[in-house]
């Protein structure tokens, strides 16, 4: 279920294949030429999942769903760049599961369609999202809740998903790192104030990037450089 309207009040390793936290599984697969983590969270219980970041690589994403017997509920891009969504239209026509993106992804997600076409992708393979969110939207995955939380900067309509210790974070910030601006519609003043939302988090909130390895937030606050610009 999809919820509107609610407001979301060291080590560093790749996540790892198995990480069980209050109820749930998390599995990162890296997908794609760009090593892109496309990440899978699943209530324990329920056995109901949300895909995101679906970059590449359809095969290996429905062999680990298929193995597990998770019933995927939606996918969903923290942005529409080609590295995280190009698996999504075997995933939904396998799995009838809902597309999801922010309202103010559509220009991205378009170009990024046109940019494929190409390459020699068919528009088919972008199939047109079936919710479009916004900052505060409560994503419901079994009986776990994750809040939209709309972190403009790397595209107009990136977002990052937060709940049950969790930050997913697409390319907004990494570890060490963030997102590049200098792609249409990245703006670096939008991707600063995004950031500053994010440092408002608990300190010990996991974050889970788009590339490379996994982090927490109050060790990007200590050593991020972009954590502390104004």
């Amino acid at each position: 279920m999809l919820y509107y309207g609610l407001a979301t009040s060291g080590v560093f390793l790749r996540p790892l294949a198995f990480t069980y936290n209050e109820g749930m599984i998390i599995e990162s697969i890296i997908v794609g030429q760009l090593d892109t983590n496309c990440v899978i969270i699943t209530d324990t219980k329920t056995r109901d999942a949300c895909v995101i970041d679906p970059g590449d690589d359809p095969e290996k994403i429905t062999a680990y769903i298929d193995a597990n017997n998770l019933r995927p509920a939606y996918i969903l891009f923290t942005h529409a760049h080609y590295d995280h969504v190009c698996a999504a239209r075997e995933l939904k026509e396998k799995y009838h599961a809902g597309i999801v993106m922010h309202e103010d992804e559509k220009t991205t997600y378009e170009d990024t369609k046109k940019l494929c076409m190409s390459w020699g992708y068919d528009e088919e393979d972008f199939p047109l999202p079936d919710l479009y969110v916004r900052d505060g939207d409560v994503i419901e995955v079994g009986n776990l809740c994750f809040s939209v939380i709309h972190t403009p900067g790397h595209t107009p309509g990136s977002i990052c998903l937060f709940g049950n210790g969790v930050l997913v974070t697409g390319d907004t910030l990494f570890r060490g790192s963030a997102g590049r601006t200098d792609l249409p519609g990245g703006n670096r003043e939008h991707l600063l104030r995004s950031l500053k939302k994010l440092m408002r988090l608990p300190g010990t909130t996991r974050v889970l990037c788009g590339h490379d390895e996994e982090t927490i937030i109050k060790i990007e606050i200590a050593t991020n450089p972009f954590m502390g610009l104004p």
